[in-house]
C-alpha cells in the first residue's frame, strides 16, 4: 500500500533558494552602478522567476519557490526591512569554515515592529500571480530567533531580553497574518541561531545566558508568533549549520535542542540536515511526537553536484524510520543551493538533477 501525502511539507520538497543565473548577477551589478533602473532590474528577476517555477513544476515538485531570486542574503534582506532594525557593513563578515563572508549584518536601532509595506509582500503577491495554481507556493523568511544572533540586540533600545523577546513575537505575529492575508498559506522559517544552539563548540554557556535559557527562549519566541495561526496555514522550520559558496559554519547533532525544541514547537515540519557526519545520527528524531511534525530529512547535499547513489538515501531513510514512523518522514536537499546571492559551487543543470533525484526517490519509497 502506498503511502499519500496531499499537504506541505510534501513527500519531494527543498528549502528554497536556486542558484541565480548569470544575467541576474549581471542586471544586480547593473542596478548598482546606476546602469539600469529598478523596473528594469524586476523585469529581469520577473524573467528568472518565471523560468525557475517552470523547471520546478516540470521536474514533479509539487511545491515552487522564487528561488530567493529577489535577495542577497536568505535573512538580512527580509531583517532589514522590519522596523526597528537596519542594515550595515560591519568590520568583518561572518566565520565560516576556511572563509570569511561579504561583509553585511543587521543591528536593532529602535522599537522593533513589522513594517506592512514589507517588499516580501508584493513580491509573494507577483510569485503567486506567475504560479496561477499550477502547484504550492512557498514562502520563505528568516525565524524570529536569528534576531538573537550575537550583535543585532541592542541592550540601550532593550535592557531586558525578555522585552526584547516579546516585541519580536509580535513584529512576526504581524508579519504572519500579513502573509496569509496576501494568500501563503504554507511558510518556512530558516534557522542558523536554534542549530546553533545545539552545537557543542559554540560557547552559549561562557556568556549572560545559559544555552539551556536561550533554548528555552527560543522555543517561547517560536511557540508565541504561532500561537494563534490559521489552521490551514502550513509552518515548516529548516535548521541550518551554515551555507555559503558550499562552505559551513559549524557542527553538532540536534541532541541538545531535542528534547525542548524538537518535542514541542508548534510548527508543522522541521527540515533537518543530514547529508553528512557534521549532523550527528537519527536518535535525536525520537523525541518528535508520534502524528505530530513531519521530519524532511535533508539526505541529499546541495554544496556538490555529485548525485548521491540512490540506494544509499533510500537505506538512510530505512534508517530513520528506527526512530521515527515512514509515514512521518520526506526528502530534500539538506539546504537551499544559494543561501547568499554568491550560491554553492555546483551547476544549474546538477541542481535540476538533485530535484529530480529527491522527486524520483520520493516516488519510489512512498508512492
Amino acid at each position: 500500500m502506498s503511502i499519500t501525502l496531499t499537504k506541505a511539507p510534501f513527500r519531494a520538497d527543498h528549502v528554497g533558494s536556486l542558484l541565480r543565473p548569470e544575467n541576474l548577477h549581471k542586471a544586480r551589478k547593473d542596478f548598482k552602478e546606476g546602469n539600469i533602473t529598478k523596473e528594469q532590474l524586476r523585469e529581469v528577476e520577473n524573467s528568472e522567476i518565471k523560468r525557475v517555477v517552470d523547471k520546478q513544476i516540470e521536474l514533479g515538485l509539487q511545491v515552487v519557490t522564487d528561488g530567493e531570486f529577489r535577495r542577497t542574503w536568505f535573512h538580512l534582506d527580509f531583517l532589514e526591512h522590519l522596523n526597528g532594525i537596519e542594515g550595515y557593513v560591519p568590520e568583518t563578515g561572518y566565520k565560516f569554515v576556511g572563509v570569511e563572508t561579504e561583509k553585511y549584518d543587521v543591528r536593532n536601532t529602535g522599537k522593533i515592529s513589522f513594517n506592512p509595506d514589507h517588499p516580501f509582500v508584493q513580491d509573494f503577491v507577483e510569485l503567486n500571480e506567475i504560479v496561477d495554481g499550477r502547484a504550492v507556493v512557498k514562502q520563505t523568511i528568516p525565524s524570529p530567533n536569528q534576531l538573537f544572533n550575537a550583535g543585532i540586540h541592542n541592550p540601550e533600545v532593550y535592557p531586558d531580553l525578555e522585552a526584547y523577546a516579546e516585541d519580536i513575537i509580535q513584529t512576526y505575529r504581524d508579519a504572519v497574518k500579513t502573509f496569509y492575508d496576501a494568500g501563503v498559506r504554507y511558510l518556512q522559517l530558516d534557522d542558523v541561531y536554534i542549530a546553533g544552539l545545539s552545537s557543542p563548540e559554540i560557547p552559549f554557556n561562557d556568556g549572560k545566558y545559559s544555552r539551556d535559557y536561550l533554548i528555552d527562549l527560543a522555543l517561547r519566541v517560536i511557540n508565541g508568533v504561532f500561537e494563534d495561526k490559521p489552521e490551514d496555514l502550513i509552518v515548516t522550520q529548516h535548521l541550518c549549520r551554515g551555507n555559503y559558496q558550499s562552505t559551513w559554519a559549524f557542527e553538532g547533532s540536534y541532541s541538545l535542542i531535542a528534547p525542548t525544541l524538537l518535542a514541542q514547537e508548534k510548527v508543522d515540519g522541521f527540515f533537518l540536515e543530514y547529508d553528512d557526519e557534521r549532523s550527528g545520527d537519527f536518535k535525536p528524531l525520537e523525541h518528535i511526537p508520534n502524528d505530530g511534525p513531519r521530519v524532511v530529512l535533508g539526505l541529499v547535499t546541495s554544496k556538490n553536484g555529485e548525485l548521491e547513489d540512490k540506494e544509499a538515501i533510500k537505506a538512510r531513510i530505512h534508517e530513520a524510520t528506527k526512530h521515527i514512523p515512514l509515514e512521518q518522514l520526506s526528502l530534500s536537499p539538506q539546504c537551499g543551493f544559494a543561501s547568499t546571492h554568491h550560491g554553492n559551487k555546483l551547476t544549474e543543470e546538477e541542481q535540476w538533477n538533485k530535484l529530480k533525484f529527491i522527486v524520483e526517490i520520493a516516488e519510489e519509497v512512498w508512492g
